[in-house]
């Protein structure tokens, strides 16, 4: 017999894209219900419907507590886990100081394993429940990562980072052991439980035009993939890809020629792009993530969420863990707010909370099956207090809708916040409770 659950609480519900379809595309249910069969959501609707429909299904009352899809975390390295915030460095020199030398150390086995652990532990405290991560050169790195995240039972996405120039010898591949790396753990891991492979050339600086080519033609051999990298994070990077690749139009341009621009592209940062470079991209359907406290933290420069989301660019939200400052998406979203608020546009929380929901899962191309709470989609929620600290308590109980409501959360909210995480419709066990 199936197993059913029903969870009661406030539920936010999204029937399209808020930027598109407007803000009265959620709809907020202050007692609603969240029916959960073997995993899968099978239905929403008021509390007291669902209990007199389904009298046999345990019941989790959360009283006031807002339930959410769990967040999705579209770009991250999962192996600066232990060197986030590090002090003051723009991006070439952050990586040099910091990211390489924690890099080289995940030839280790046990230390991917223990970073790996260390990262989901901390993730899901945040209330994330899928992640896209760049692991390091070495396979072991992605063993690692995809192990813990089977082990947990939870969607994820990863890929080995490529690079055979502009760093240490120990993280060199080629461009022929890259695509063979990547073809063998992509064989080992994608479609594998819920987890999901991403051809990773870590960006144009550190690989070779052989390199991303013979990457693009593994991505071409198997589109069903993702395709991670990154693209226009600062100034000086994009001056650098210049002279590194004349031949090009722009930066854009030397993973266009490779093969490496299409459905399934998820490019990080996509702050300082050209006319030609958003038409090519939005033509394309490829996925800008934007990062919000790594932008700020090292100084990058302001994405512009107004400008690209008009123009029906794809957008998701990311940590960007470790050039990230956070991990949580709360604070992501805080920071995302700020960076628009610079720009001149004042995000709407139903915007910031469907970037970090369904936003983030169709950059992923996995809008079909999380981020929503819907009839069929995986059952990855979070359930959110949103009175978790004094000073936004007594902000959120002047609130008049649930918008006023939940804005302290976005803002000023942290793992306290994050009163239960589920996977597939079960709790979370280690340090969370009803």
């Amino acid at each position: 017999m199936a197993e059913e659950i029903l969870l009661i609480g406030q539920t936010l519900c999204f029937d399209g894209d808020p930027f598109h379809d407007g803000i009265e595309t959620a709809r907020h249910d202050a007692r609603g219900g969240v029916l959960v069969r073997d995993g899968i959501i099978a239905e929403i609707g008021t509390a007291d419907d669902l209990r007199q429909a389904h009298p046999a299904a345990e019941v989790v009352d959360y009283g006031e507590g807002l339930i959410l899809p769990g967040f999705i975390d579209a770009h991250l390295h999962y192996p600066q886990t232990a060197i986030i915030a590090s002090w003051g460095k723009r991006l070439i020199d952050w990586l040099n100081t910091y990211t390489f030398p924690e890099e080289i150390a995940f030839s280790d086995p046990a230390h991917a394993r223990e970073i790996a652990a260390r990262f989901f532990d901390i993730s899901l405290a945040n209330g994330t429940t899928t992640v896209a991560s760049y692991c390091t050169i070495h396979s072991e790195s992605v063993e690692a990562f995809f192990e813990e995240a089977q082990k947990r039972g939870l969607r994820a996405v990863g890929g080995k980072t490529c690079m055979d120039r502009n760093a240490p010898d120990a993280l060199r591949d080629t461009a022929q052991s890259a695509y063979d790396d990547s073809r063998a753990l992509l064989e080992r891991w994608h479609g594998v439980d819920r987890l999901c492979y991403a051809i990773t050339p870590r960006f144009a600086p550190t690989s070779t035009r052989e390199q991303l080519e013979a990457l693009g033609a593994l991505w071409g051999e198997h589109p069903e993939c993702p395709m991670q990298t990154h693209l226009s994070e600062q100034t000086d990077e994009v001056a650098w890809v210049s002279g590194l690749f004349p031949e090009a139009r722009d930066y854009l341009d030397t993973y266009e020629r490779a093969g490496l621009l299409g459905p399934g592209g998820l490019y990080g940062h996509a702050i300082h792009l050209s006319d030609r470079e958003r038409g090519a991209l939005k033509e394309h359907e490829g996925a800008l993530v934007h990062c919000p406290t790594s932008n700020t933290f090292i100084g990058s420069g302001l994405f512009d969420m107004d400008g690209l989301t008009r123009e029906g660019q794809i957008v998701g939200l990311a940590t960007d863990t470790g050039g990230g400052s956070s991990f949580s998406m709360l604070r992501t979203m805080a920071a995302a707010y700020e960076v628009a608020q610079l720009r001149g546009r004042a995000l709407h929380p139903a915007e910031l909370l469907w970037l970090a929901t369904a936003g983030s899962a169709r950059a992923l191309r996995m809008n079909d099956r999380i981020g929503r709470l819907a009839p069929g989609y995986e059952a990855d929620l979070v359930v959110l207090d949103l009175g978790s600290t004094p000073a936004i308590a007594q902000r959120s109980s002047r609130a008049s809708d649930v918008w006023e409501a939940v804005f302290p959360t976005i803002m000023m909210g942290d793992d306290r916040a994050v009163r239960d995480v589920r996977i597939m419709g079960r709790s979370v066990e280690q340090g969370f409770a009803v």
